[in-house]
Parts: C-alpha cells; structure tokens; sequence
C-alpha cells in the first residue's frame, strides 16, 4: 500500500462516505472544478494562474511522494524539486474526465522520481537493464529481511524471490556497490601509514613485454642457419661463454663472436620490418 499514515490528521477530509470509500490524503484537495475550467482555457496569462494555483495545492502530495525515496544518497529538497517536476507534467496531461487527479499523478510523480535515480544519480552511465536488475535486487533483499534477525539473502534465495537467474542476481548485487564511483586517492586506511585505492591496484608487468618480444623473433629465428640457431641457443639459453661454444664447434672464438653479432642483427632487422636481405644459407656457410 503506497499510503503514507505520517501524512494523515484529524479533520473532515478523513472522512469517507458510502459513494467514496477510497481514504483520501489530507494533501489532495478537491480541485476538479480548477482542472475542468484549466481544461477549457486556451494558452495565456488565465490559463498560467489556474495552473499555478493547482501546482500550489497539489505541491504537498508532491512533497510526500519525495519523502519516500529519503536516504537514498539524494538530498530531499532536490527530490521534492523532481517531484514538483513530475507535478507539473501530471497537471499539463490530465484529462479531468478520465478519474481522480489523485489517481493519474501518484504514478507519474513516482516515476519522475524513479527516473531521476536511475538517469542522474549513477556517477556512471550504466544500461537501463542492469539498473534494473539492481532495483529488483534491492527490493528483494529489503524484503527478505524485513523480520528482525532475518540472516543476509544468498544469492540462491534472492534468485527464488525475483525469479531472476543467479547471474542476473548477481549482475544486480555489483550494481548496488557500483553507484558512485571512488577517487582513485580515496583513503582506505585511517592509520598512520594509510593508502589510497591506486596503492590496491597493480603495476605493468614487464613480463607481458618479453612475451611480445619472444614471439616476434621466432619468425626470425627461424630463417636463421641451423648452426646460428644452435649458436644462439648456446649463448643465451645455456649461458655458455664464446670459448667453449667456439671449442664444441671447432671454430675460433672471434668467429662465434661474428656469428652472434649477425644473427642479432638479422633478427632484429626482421623484427623491425628492416630486412637486411641476406637470407641466404650459402653465404654463411662460406664464411664459416
């Protein structure tokens, strides 16, 4: 029930007959005679007086309406100014001979408001159906423990009372933590030697960059004679000194010095997209 009892006292407007057993707000006025004769104005200064005064008598039920969405993370004098927005639009589209004012503005006031939560107050910009979701969650955890000592909801349990999948619960319990966002100085700690949130987040791994480069060379690597390849294997994947490499093969030490130095070279140049243009195995061959 959408009744407010805060907002009733005592008087004649809290009296209902036979012919209206629908309890009525001491903040809805009788205006029907205002609404019929808005309806018959054409645009100008009359019509903008008897708008005006229809604002001023329906305002407080606006102000109520605003009253239920308090602690939200909203100040209430901005949600009473939404309010009175939506107020003004339900005046503007009603039509007097389809029911109560009442009826027709106590819907469109609240989504007003509900659209302001969900179009203004997200720090960012989220899809409509993950706000949604989170609406649903919201609700469903209020509900499931609305009984004192009632235990925190699973996500299991939440799921059951919504209808929604367990993924969609939890879509809906990150957006709940997710509508603000934190300076990334945030404080985290009151101590002495606090931190802020950046001092959480990792640092570039310079591992990623050896990945990269490892995987560029192999092309490279490749094209190379078999005997540099096994150099190079040599050198730098059984740290072996130049001497004992130039001992295994039966080749001097400032050959094998040569041979390295060229095969970098090749490697790198094809790494670069500089082709040096000695592909060739033959050329190698001679001058080893």
């Amino acid at each position: 029930m959408l009744i407010d009892t805060t907002a009733h006292r005592s008087g004649p407007s809290d009296t209902t007959s036979a012919a209206a057993p629908r309890r009525r707000h001491d903040d809805a006025p009788d205006t029907a005679a205002l609404f019929t004769r808005l309806a018959s104005l054409e645009d100008g200064p009359e019509r903008d007086a008897v708008r005006d005064e229809l604002v001023t008598a329906w305002l407080p039920m606006a102000h109520r309406i605003a009253g239920r969405f308090r602690d939200r993370g909203e100040a209430v004098e901005d949600l009473r100014q939404v309010a009175a927005l939506g107020l003004v639009k339900a005046i503007d589209r009603f039509d007097p001979s389809r029911g109560a004012f009442e009826s027709y503005a106590v819907p469109t006031i609240t989504g007003e408001v509900k659209r302001h939560f969900r179009d203004r107050m997200w720090a960012l910009r989220v899809p409509r159906r993950v706000q949604e979701l989170r609406n649903k969650v919201r609700v469903a955890r209020r509900e499931l423990t609305q009984n004192p000592g009632s235990p925190e909801p699973s996500v299991a349990a939440i799921a059951a009372h919504t209808g929604l999948t367990e993924d969609e619960v939890g879509a809906g319990m990150e957006a709940l933590e997710s509508f603000s966002t934190l300076s990334l100085d945030a404080e985290l700690s009151s101590d002495d030697d606090g931190y802020s949130l950046a001092d959480t987040l990792g640092a570039a791994d310079a591992s990623y960059d050896v990945v990269v480069d490892r995987e560029s060379a192999k092309e490279g690597l490749r094209r190379l004679p078999e005997r540099e390849r096994a150099i190079l294997y040599m050198r730098f994947f059984e740290d072996m000194t130049q001497s004992r490499i130039a001992d295994r093969l039966g080749i001097s030490q400032m050959h094998v010095s040569r041979l390295i130095s060229r095969s970098c070279a090749r490697v790198r140049a094809d790494v670069m997209g500089q082709r040096t243009g000695r592909r060739g195995t033959g050329g190698h061959s001679a001058t080893a």
